[in-house]
């Protein structure tokens, strides 16, 4: 018998026509760019973050068809990354009123994921379920996808796609303001994907000096020898808490202002490092003694960044004097880093809102009652220092915060935002009052120094500092640093105690000078970097990143760099 004839190749089926291949196998490839379509519409308010969503899903498609050369898989997986993202970064503005941004990705650690998974005990099975519908799906669309695409045009594809992105995140920088808006996920991270890695490359996280024209002689653990009494310190983090007599036109109770105003009487200027939001960076300020505006971009991941390798701080100078170190967070301490960062400088003992049985958002007196508890359990004769962490003052302010407190309280007549921003304050000033009242009657004869600041000025100060301003001309005076919008205050206050006189005690300080007046005022010698410090401070007249185009900041880190106080960075 003959032997039957060869049919040759059989042909691919990327070479058959639309009615061989199935017009529902046509559509698992178009379902993923159509989606994709509608949910930049949906997303992406403008020309350009459109421009900016197509070129990064040009990048992700052709990222993965260079991989897998199936075309439907490949739009599968990139529309979950990006609905991912989406998620992501609505959960994200959800929590700290940002969306997701590329840095996230470069300072990933167990604390998020651990912050993510406290506050959602669900989100772990809701990953596994959805882990467990998305596997098969992929799995169904590697085996039915009827398309084999080159991987040489998909990367060609990719690269053009990749430097267009580039060409336009570099024209076009995205304002870091843009960042609060809730909107533009895609376009805004992959913009800042563009700028974060330059940045990177060009100074690391910090900014600092090649080379120092000094050194720091870094000192041993014992050589602080104060003279006089050791006081007690205590520093007060106020939340959102700045004197709103700077907007024209605002009605305040009578008596207003008297809670900014130190043992001398004086009302003093604090300049924070952020408006409106994130009070971390004010943290790192008083903690850390630095600035966060030395990350650049990366600044909103400072605590995050710092945390294990800016070892540098107040409580670290302190602990060298003999104090110990406690610290009382109203949030979950894996939040941004707070407990490791707050380790790193030199806290001893972090309280975070588990350990304390805090419940949702307490008034400033549940933290001072904690406080006084635990300043009842410290040996005697130890000096301690005490970051006390408020949160009542704390957005949103359009419903009432506990309504139960301070039931005879009338708003002077303003719009309701500020009547209740105004209400919060007057019970912060009511809480600190008795406060000062317990520690004079529960520790008579022991001596305190009390340093509270305002952490920032509350997300709606720009709109009654300058109310005809819209919201490109705010993030021009935000992106700016216009002090206007960064000032709020800082008081010093005494029991048993007589602040000891220094120049460092200031009208005007910027925020990360903190640390150094009250070393100053408590009467603690200054370490080698402090000392540093008092000096940049005196010749700059309290400014520090701000003097000289931030040219003493990138010499004082590069110091601290030498002196091995700061690693890594």
């Amino acid at each position: 018998m003959a032997p039957a004839p060869n049919p040759g190749p059989v042909p691919t089926i990327a070479a058959t026509g639309p009615g061989s291949v199935g017009i529902w196998r046509l559509l698992a490839v178009a379902t993923p760019q159509l989606a994709a379509l509608a949910l930049m519409l949906q997303t992406e308010t403008d020309f350009g973050s459109r421009s900016c969503f197509l070129l990064s899903w040009g990048i992700l498609n052709g990222s993965f068809i260079a991989l897998l050369r199936r075309p439907a898989l490949s739009g599968a997986l990139s529309l979950t990354l990006v609905v991912l993202l989406v998620l992501l970064s609505r959960l994200k503005h959800d929590i700290v009123q940002m969306t997701a941004n590329f840095v996230d990705l470069m300072v990933i650690d167990r604390d998020t994921a651990a912050f993510l998974f406290t506050i959602f005990p669900n989100l772990r099975w809701s990953v596994i379920a959805a882990a467990v519908l998305i596997l098969p799906l992929m799995v169904a669309l590697w085996r039915l996808d009827p398309f084999r695409i080159r991987r040489l045009p998909a990367l060609a594809c990719l690269l053009a796609c990749l430097a267009a992105l580039v060409g336009y995140a570099f024209a076009w920088p995205d304002e870091a303001w843009r960042g609060y808006y809730d909107d533009g996920y895609l376009s805004k991270f992959a913009r800042s994907g563009v700028t974060a890695v330059s940045d990177f490359i060009n100074y690391g996280f910090m900014e600092s000096d090649v080379t120092a024209d000094a050194h720091l002689k870094v000192p041993l653990l014992d050589s602080c020898h104060p003279r006089g009494v050791r006081p007690n310190i205590i520093m007060i983090h106020d939340e959102s808490s700045f004197d709103i007599r700077a907007a024209g036109g605002i009605k305040v109770p009578q008596g207003y202002g008297g809670h900014f105003k130190s043992f001398d009487g004086r009302e003093r200027s604090f300049l924070a490092e952020s408006n409106g939001g994130p009070s971390w960076f004010t943290e790192y300020n008083v903690l850390a003694g630095l600035s966060s505006r030395s990350f650049g971009r990366f600044a909103y991941f400072v605590t995050r960044i710092a945390s294990g390798r800016v070892e540098r701080g107040l409580p670290l100078s302190l602990r060298r004097c003999g104090y110990d170190t406690i610290s009382l967070y109203p949030a979950f301490g894996a939040f941004m880093s707070a407990r490791s960062f707050q380790v790193t400088t030199g806290i001893q003992h972090f309280y975070d809102a588990h350990d304390l049985g805090a419940r949702d958002v307490e008034p400033d007196s549940f933290f001072y009652d904690k406080a006084v508890g635990l300043m009842a359990q410290e040996p005697p004769h130890t000096p301690w220092f005490m970051f006390v962490y408020l949160a009542a003052n704390h957005f949103p302010w359009e419903t009432k915060f506990r309504p139960d407190l301070m039931p005879s309280w009338r708003g002077p007549g303003n719009e309701p935002v500020v009547d209740e921003y105004l209400r919060r304050q007057a019970m912060s000033a009511d809480d600190y009052r008795a406060f000062l009242a317990g520690l004079k009657r529960r520790f008579p004869a022991e001596p305190f120094l009390i340093v509270r600041y305002g952490d920032h000025q509350p997300e709606f100060s720009p709109h009654v500092l300058d109310p005809e301003l819209g919201e490109a001309g705010v993030g021009k005076k935000l992106e700016n640093y216009d002090p206007r919008y960064y000032a709020t205050y800082y008081a010093i206050d005494a029991i048993n105690f007589e602040p000891v006189e220094s120049p460092t005690r200031m009208d005007t300080i910027d925020g990360p000078y903190l640390p150094l007046v009250i070393q100053e005022a408590a009467g603690i010698p200054l370490d080698p970097s402090f000392a540093e410090q008092k000096d940049i401070m005196l010749r700059c007249k309290g400014m520090f990143y701000a003097c000289k185009d931030g040219s003493e900041a990138r010499r004082f880190n590069r110091l601290l760099i030498d002196a091995g106080l700061i690693q890594g960075l």
